[in-house]
């Protein structure tokens, strides 16, 4: 799988385990930045993770930074992104089966790094479950996100 992966100086020792460990699981990565560990903003590099996915050249991504709240946030302003902040197994799961995400937001201050790459794992190996219900949620979503984006405000 294609998969673009970003981080901020916080994030950027797990970004780099998780380069290695993904493409070592036969996973193609892109690796958007932040190219070392001196300080720098997360959200350039949501946008670049977001875009790589909402273009379609990168089929899921991933985002990290210190607690993973501000890569969720900002991921999530750029159209079709779906980014969800999984610090357990459940959520990392859930996220996709229910809520088709396609962005993945860990902590680095939060997460121990086998745990990070045990949630990414299992959030790489899920598929959204198609039921009526979740579909139903995820085209409101769409629908909201068509609907701001227009404005540009609420």
């Amino acid at each position: 799988m294609r998969i673009a992966l970003g981080s901020d100086h916080a994030g950027f020792l797990l970004k780099e385990r998780l380069k290695r460990a993904l493409a070592g699981l036969g996973h193609q990565v892109i690796d958007v930045g932040a190219a070392s560990a001196e300080p720098s903003d997360y959200p350039d590099y949501a946008a670049r993770v977001g875009l790589d996915v909402a273009r379609g050249r990168s089929r899921r991504g991933i985002m990290v930074c210190g607690s993973g709240v501000g890569a969720a946030i900002a991921a999530n302003k750029v159209p079709g992104v779906r980014a969800a902040l999984c610090h357990d197994v459940f959520t990392a799961r859930q996220s996709v089966r229910d809520d088709d995400s396609n962005v993945l937001c860990l902590g680095a201050r939060v997460l121990a790094p086998r745990l990070a790459l045990r949630i990414t794992k299992i959030w790489l190996s899920e598929r959204f479950s198609q039921a009526a219900r979740h579909r139903r949620r995820v085209l409101k979503i769409k629908a909201m996100e068509r609907r701001f984006c227009r404005t540009g405000r609420p």
